[in-house]
Order: structure tokens, then C-alpha cells, then sequence
């Protein structure tokens, strides 16, 4: 492969969470000369997880990337995986953020489950989701922020769709447009 050539990889990484890994993980990425496409961090629980996509220089090898991730004190323990990314690093229009959505209220096992059936049922793509669980005053509480593709002709009904939704569970629903 030519140097100047490019190529895309999948960067996941997964362990214990503690201060500095997006930190040194992005460094280390660009010192190997590596810009990132989309890229997402999350707290899960005691552990973290951080997934991107990089564009790498062709004659940078994926198993020297993953070694140089692997090296890092900061990801002492941590499960390194980088892989050839296939897919196109840009965006479908589906993917394209139209609306944030924020739901709150007593967690219930099949939550997520109805939020989201209703969102499918008007079209809507969740681009990105993240939920958690809040010890509070009234009990442990849920919340879950949807961002999300919805089609414009499909919008005021899918919105009230969710709300709806929401409320049948004893929960809060705000949404914005991006």
C-alpha cells in the first residue's frame, strides 16, 4: 500500500474507568497520525467503553495502532481491538440528527423497549442513545437521551407518539430540535 493512501479502522476499546482515557487514547491516535470520524466514550458501570473510527496512514498496521493503545498506563487491563472499518465514514441521511429527546422518570424493565418501538413505528432512526440510572429522593430514577433521525413529514406525530408513550410510564418527555 502506498504511504500516502489511507485507511479506515474501527478503534474499540473497553475496561476499567478512571480519569485520563479519552485523554491519552486520542493522543496516542494522533501521534500515530490517525484523524477520527466519529468517535463516542461511555461509563458503564465501574467500566468505560470507547469506540471510533479512524482514518489511518496507509502504512500504519492495525496491529501496530492496537500495540501503541495497549502500551498506555491509562489502559492498563483494558480490552483493545482495532479493526478494518468497511463501511463509508460518512453519514446516511437517517443519520442525521434531527431532534434531542430526554426522558426521565421511575425505571421499569421494558422502558427502553416501548420508547423505542415507538420511534420506529414513525420512521425515526436513533442515531445515538444513552440511558441511566439515578439514585434519588424518590427512588432510582431513569434517564434516557435519544438522538435521533426523524422524517420531516413524520415529525409531529412521532413526538407525540413518544410523549404519550412517556406518560402511559409515569415518565417525563422534553425534545428539541437540532
Amino acid at each position: 500500500m502506498d504511504a500516502n493512501d489511507s485507511q479506515l479502522a474501527y478503534v474499540s476499546i473497553t475496561g476499567t474507568d478512571r480519569v485520563g482515557l479519552v485523554s491519552a487514547t486520542t493522543a496516542r491516535l494522533f501521534d500515530l497520525g490517525a484523524n477520527l470520524a466519529d468517535a463516542s466514550f461511555a461509563v458503564l458501570g465501574t467500566a468505560f467503553e470507547f469506540n471510533a473510527v479512524c482514518d489511518l496512514p496507509g502504512d500504519t498496521s492495525l496491529e501496530e495502532v492496537a500495540g501503541q493503545l495497549r502500551g498506555l498506563a491509562e489502559l492498563e487491563g483494558a480490552v483493545v481491538s482495532v479493526a478494518p472499518f468497511s463501511h463509508a465514514a460518512t453519514h446516511a441521511e437517517n443519520a442525521r440528527v434531527t431532534h434531542m429527546i430526554d426522558v426521565v422518570g421511575g425505571d421499569r424493565p421494558g422502558l427502553l423497549a416501548r420508547l423505542t418501538e415507538a420511534l420506529q413505528e414513525f420512521g425515526a432512526n436513533i442515531v445515538r442513545m444513552n440511558s441511566v440510572r439515578l439514585p434519588g429522593l424518590q427512588g432510582v430514577q431513569y434517564m434516557t437521551r435519544f438522538e435521533v433521525y426523524i422524517p420531516e413529514r413524520r415529525t409531529d406525530p412521532c413526538l407525540a407518539a413518544i410523549d404519550n408513550t412517556a406518560q402511559q410510564l409515569a415518565c417525563v418527555c422534553r425534545w428539541h430540535a437540532v
